[in-house]
């Protein structure tokens, strides 16, 4: 990709970093609390030099068309549901040990910070991994441990796994490993949507803090870049 000489050096780091963290995303995969050896998506985003847990993307994602079913058994559309609303999107499982009740806790904490106003027009939406394991009742109950406002979805595999594909998500079906124990692999990227136009514009790895999305949340309620 060409870039004008105009643009500074660092510019053109992080726009490189952007490109290659888009290009490993759908083949590098996490496996949470299952002992894997890769390393997850999101870590490309270190080779950025800004010092910011956030990856601004040249080229934001379309919402996915993905229609399932929320912790209440009704449809959710998610494109319908979300739209022109600020939207955090992430794809994990209930029974994760370690990544997914982190990321999804850290993102609480920083909604809680927000002005009450603030905090009723963002639309945080888990997508879980393991369908098999979480029906809608299970995910609601675990989301009602971390933010009962947040929106869980399930559904048929098939169509997670393709929804999350649209965003260069990787997911697999969930499996036992070598001790028995079943687990997800999946990225574990967060997605940002605009609020302006619905796109996917800023990403988030697995190793932001509470104190990244609390810095972020204000700017990307407006659909700013944080």
């Amino acid at each position: 990709m060409r870039t004008k000489s105009t643009k500074s050096p660092k510019s053109t780091d992080k726009k490189l970093a952007a490109a290659a963290l888009l290009a490993v995303a759908a083949l590098t995969l996490t496996a949470c609390g299952g002992g894997d050896d890769k390393k997850p998506v999101a870590e490309v985003s270190a080779e950025t030099d800004s010092g910011k847990a956030a990856t601004v993307l040249d080229k934001p994602y379309k919402k996915p068309n993905l229609v399932l079913t929320d912790t209440h058994g009704k449809k959710y559309d998610l494109r319908e549901e979300t739209k022109g609303k600020p939207t955090l999107i992430y794809f994990g499982y209930t029974h994760c040990p370690d990544v997914c009740p982190l990321t999804m806790n850290n993102i609480a904490v920083a909604k809680k910070a927000l002005p009450k106003a603030d905090q009723d027009k963002l639309e945080v939406v888990f997508v879980t991994t393991d369908p098999e394991r979480d029906t809608p009742a299970e995910l609601g109950k675990w989301l009602k441990g971390v933010d009962a406002d947040f929106v869980g979805l399930t559904g048929d595999f098939a169509t997670i796994q393709a929804g999350a594909r649209q965003l260069a998500i990787s997911i697999e079906p969930s499996k036992k490993d070598k001790n028995g124990k079943i687990v997800s692999m999946h990225g574990t990227q967060v997605l940002a949507f605009s609020p302006k136009n619905d796109a996917g514009y800023v990403l988030y790895g697995e190793d932001a803090t509470a104190g990244d999305y609390t810095k972020d949340l204000p700017k990307l309620l407006k659909g700013q870049t944080p």
